[in-house]
């Protein structure tokens, strides 16, 4: 760069930092005083914008506080909590009172109480009611005949029983003639065993026939119908039995007939028989005919 290049950009940059001056060079010029302020207004302003967005913003939301002076006077709020505080140790020590005289722990002189305790108990609904199971005859020996007038003889073990009742009856039904017969009535529950004399009955009990019997067991205290309860001897009905009437000896020759015997044919066994010689009779008609057919005889 030249010399006089330098020099013309030395003056250029002193013009300029002399009119970044001009602010104050406008102060001494009093005809020039609004020249300046409109050159220089967005400077002097700064503040009033400062104080003017300081105005703007949103007041204290902060409540304004209370002085003593200001707060409500309370006057007889002690004394009444304490009145209801007194009123309700009052009602605790008359509860209290009704609490204990009713527990008993406080009677008034000269009375008695004369309740007694169920004997009752309940056990959870989920339990079985108790029932019983055979012993003799036991489950494996099969449908049992007894014969009218022998001894029977009938023994059990007690299932599921959380009570155990005081007595108990054992009857045996037949729903033929819709009679009951009478085998231990009001017997000890711990008794396990009867022996019944089927020879010699109780007058006013009902002949015996020849049918089948179900063995009937419940407590004495119930009916044999009671619904059965958790923990408590149900009716027990779970035994069948037969029992037939003896009868005289008669030999054939003497003239037995057999009362369920018969010679003639059953209507079933009549059409059995009648299919029988009707597809034998066809099978040989139709043998005799191919066998004339093809020349054999």
């Amino acid at each position: 760069m030249r010399p006089s290049q330098l020099l013309a950009a030395v003056v250029a940059m002193s013009s300029v930092t002399h009119a970044m001056n001009v602010k104050h060079a406008f102060d001494n010029i009093n005809g020039l005083t609004d020249v300046k302020n409109v050159l220089m207004g967005r400077q002097d302003n700064n503040n009033n914008n400062n104080n003017d967005n300081a105005s703007d913003a949103p007041a204290s939301t902060q409540p304004a506080k209370t002085s003593a002076a200001d707060k409500p006077t309370e006057t007889g709020g002690n004394n009444n909590d304490n009145n209801d505080n007194n009123n309700n140790n009052d009602d605790n020590k008359s509860s209290g009172t009704a609490k204990e005289t009713a527990s008993g722990t406080q009677k008034p002189s000269g009375s008695k109480t004369t309740g007694k305790g169920s004997k009752s108990t309940s056990f959870d609904a989920r339990l079985p009611a108790g029932g019983l199971t055979m012993v003799t005859p036991n489950a494996l020996a099969g449908t049992q005949f007894y014969k009218v007038g022998d001894w029977v003889t009938f023994a059990w073990n007690y299932t599921s029983l959380s009570v155990t009742p005081s007595a108990i009856d054992v009857l045996a039904s037949c729903t033929a003639n819709q009679a009951t017969y009478t085998i231990a009535v009001n017997i000890s529950a711990k008794q396990t065993e009867v022996l019944w004399d089927t020879k010699h009955t109780p007058d006013g009990q009902a002949p015996f026939l020849t049918e089948n019997y179900k063995l009937l067991i419940y407590d004495s205290d119930l009916s044999a119908t009671a619904a059965p309860r958790p923990g408590y001897l149900g009716a027990f009905t779970g035994f069948t039995f037969g029992m037939y009437l003896p009868q005289e000896y008669i030999s054939l020759k003497d003239g037995y007939t057999c009362p369920n015997c018969n010679g003639a044919l059953s209507l079933s066994e009549k059409k059995t028989l009648a299919a029988m010689l009707l597809t034998t009779g066809t099978t040989i008609g139709s043998m005799l005919y191919f066998t004339y057919q093809f020349g054999v005889w």
